[in-house]
């Protein structure tokens, strides 16, 4: 094979281009490619770490949840024992406002026996002067006198 002066004129435009290509083209290509990298390397990363925030935002919301429900539980136990300590409450007033009406009728109910008792008193002694004054005024012989007081208990 003979080298004639084409193949080394090729070859001589060759390392030329490929001087020019390492020289000019070739740095700009690896630096934006680099750069890219960089790029997705740091979009990598970002991606990454906003998961993890993610996921710790995801385990504080369901804390506060847990928490928050737990708060909830709380709050209905002690407004359901607020509740059957106001029902106690009443009960306990009722009953104690059910025994003083009681007492207040009881009193009363005394106080009209004894009014009703010191009228039939009353009306007990004008119908024994009556008796008497029947007697008296008839006094006329045992059986009269035994009919008038039959007649004065039948009354009473």
């Amino acid at each position: 094979m003979d080298i004639n002066a084409t193949l080394l004129g090729q070859l001589i435009t060759f390392l030329i281009l490929v001087w020019f290509t390492m020289k000019y083209v070739w740095p700009p290509i690896t630096k934006a490619m680099q750069e890219r990298e960089k790029k997705i390397a740091a979009g990598l990363e970002a991606a990454d770490r906003s998961k993890r925030e993610l996921e710790l935002a995801e385990h504080k919301a369901l804390a506060i949840i847990r928490e928050a429900k737990l708060d909830a539980a709380q709050i209905v136990d002690q407004s359901h024992k607020r509740a059957v300590q106001i029902v106690d409450e009443a009960k306990a007033n009722a009953r104690t406002e059910g025994q003083r009406i009681l007492d207040q009728a009881n009193e009363e109910f005394a106080r009209e026996v004894s009014r009703t008792r010191e009228t039939l008193r009353k009306h007990l002694a004008s119908l024994a002067i009556a008796g008497a004054e029947k007697i008296i005024s008839r006094n006329l012989d045992p059986v009269t006198n035994a009919a008038l007081l039959d007649e004065f208990v039948a009354e009473i």
